[in-house]
């Protein structure tokens, strides 16, 4: 699952953003696929008799801790049937969720980004179809014939061959949306044009950008005029300063020492089509509204049948949902999977820095459910949602879902961490001494990361990261030219490991970090003499 240990800080990230919201986290009741009893449709009677036991569920997850907060709504036949928050915005804190908390989605902002595209393209400006290069010509990828080619179906379908985590390590040390976009045409690609599915933020980043330049708009200005403003979505934004004016809004929070801690922050701005959006259950009951009535709302078209119904197409084929045999494909910005209940469209969210979000929706059911939390790692979002599901096509539950849900989140990370603590938690008994540190210090440099800086400091070397070197790190020796550092305020106890390459004068030449090199791109080479000293 993790090709090597010493890269887990960052691994970890995309285990969230491709194996779990893309693919394990199916949510309706997949994981129920193995269990053969039969279901009847749903009704409002049933709707309504499931409720109570969902909230039960709910609320025992709050007692026992296994998040501070939780957000639901539910709609059935195009009304909204259930609106409610458990627990608190953060941990320690007397301040409750409700159904107006605003939480920061993560990749549940994927569906609603593709939701914004398809308002464009029912407007006639641009189509799935219409080639990136015809609209934006300054975004490239490695290759030349699908710079050319790349369409805009092709970005939301993640097919493009851009490797998934592109991008990502740049939005981590610093960088803006504009500069990652563009260093992406050094990245090679991962599969062949269109042969793959490989689950990209920047990509699908890439794609909503260049259909809201079409129609002479930012992204942000395009989500709001053509989604949020519509739909009556005020407290809903694609920008990270408007999430945090919200005064009702939750705090992420992940887990150290066994409790849940409000650790760090996460600006997604860089990525916001792909994972910045922030909302309420209030707000995203409407959108899901719009999503079960095919573009109609509140009786009228607001955006074409065939433009969103584009979006929920099975386009990509993923495999087998590992737990419950039923096929798995990727749409436009959705999940779409064939299970017990017939089809579903979905997505999950999750930052490691402390969210988990997930929509669900049985278009045939007419059915829908939101389900949003501040914490990381936990499966509440998909237990909770299969629970409800099962409640309401079956009338019982046939085990607890959210214990179901969370055992797989732990078989997920929890080997991961382990190797990555044991591999360079400690140093080795009896290590190589380094050399001195002025062998290391110096300015490093490649054209994808850009510049580092490796300086001394008080007798220890930081490492400077990121388009100003405002991301400064300690390293701490690990053994003779290998040291390491702790990127991750969510995961302080997490070692990444920082190799340099000694040459003939006994000074370092180039520097490995694994935290940034998981394509490849994360060797510098030491560039000048200098040997910056910080006063």
């Amino acid at each position: 699952m993790i090709r090597t240990v010493e890269r887990y800080s960052r691994r970890i990230r995309f285990l969230c953003q491709r194996l779990v919201i893309a693919g394990v986290s199916m949510g309706i009741a997949t994981l129920a696929g193995h269990a053969q009893s039969s279901f009847e449709h749903a009704t409002k009677d049933k709707v309504l008799t499931a409720l109570p036991m969902l909230e039960e569920v709910a609320q025992r997850v709050i007692a026992n801790d296994g998040v501070p907060g939780i957000s639901i709504a539910i709609v059935y036949q195009d009304e909204v049937i259930y609106l409610k928050g458990f627990g608190v915005r953060e941990e320690g804190k007397s301040d409750l969720v409700d159904a107006d908390t605003v939480f920061q989605l993560a990749s549940f902002s994927k569906p609603m980004a593709s939701t914004v595209a398809a308002a464009i393209v029912s407007e006639g400006v641009v189509s799935w179809d219409t080639r990136i290069a015809d609209i934006d010509p300054s975004f490239q990828l490695y290759d030349a014939y699908p710079t050319a080619q790349v369409t805009v179906r092709d970005l939301f379908a993640h097919r493009s061959g851009l490797p998934g985590g592109a991008g990502n390590e740049l939005e981590e040390i610093g960088y803006d949306r504009d500069t990652i976009l563009q260093r992406l045409r050094q990245v090679k690609p991962e599969s062949s044009f269109r042969s793959g599915y490989s689950y990209s933020n920047f990509g699908l980043t890439a794609g909503a950008v260049a259909v809201a330049k079409a129609a002479g708009m930012s992204w942000e200005d395009a989500a709001e005029a053509k989604l949020y403003k519509p739909l009556g979505m005020s407290s809903t934004s694609s920008r990270y300063a408007d999430f945090l004016t919200r005064t009702n809004h939750a705090t992420l929070h992940a887990q150290l020492n066994g409790k849940w801690q409000a650790l760090a922050k996460r600006d997604p701005d860089p990525q916001s089509p792909a994972g910045g959006v922030s909302s309420n259950a209030r707000d995203l009951a409407q959108w899901m509204r719009l999503q079960l009535g095919n573009g109609n709302y509140n009786g009228k078209p607001l955006i074409d049948g065939g433009a969103i119904g584009q979006t929920h197409l099975p386009l990509m084929a993923r495999g087998k949902n590992p737990v419950s045999g039923g096929w798995s494909f990727y749409g436009l910005g959705w999940n779409v999977e064939y299970g017990r209940y017939g089809e579903y469209w979905g997505h999950a969210g999750a930052f490691s820095t402390g969210a988990r979000t997930l929509v669900s929706l049985l278009p045939a059911e007419e059915l829908g459910i939101v389900v949003l939390t501040n914490a990381f790692p936990t499966g509440v979002p998909e237990g909770l949602a299969d629970t409800f599901f099962e409640l309401v096509m079956t009338g019982k539950t046939t085990q607890d879902w959210v214990v179901e849900w969370n055992n797989i989140y732990g078989r997920l990370f929890g080997p991961a961490i382990e190797a990555a603590v044991k591999r360079y938690g400690t140093p080795p008994a009896s290590p190589l001494p380094a050399l001195p540190l002025s062998a290391y210090a110096g300015t490093y440099f490649n054209p994808y990361i850009g510049q580092v800086v490796v300086a001394e400091k008080g007798g220890i070397l930081e490492i400077r990261l990121g388009p100003k070197g405002n991301a400064v790190f300690s390293l701490s020796h690990f053994d003779r030219d290998l040291y390491t550092y702790r990127p991750s305020m969510e995961m302080p106890n997490m070692p990444v490991a920082v190799t340099f390459e000694i040459g003939p004068d006994q000074k370092a030449t180039q520097v490995t970090i694994d935290d940034l090199n998981e394509l490849g791109l994360g060797v510098l080479t030491r560039i000048g003499i200098e040997r910056p000293t910080s006063p």
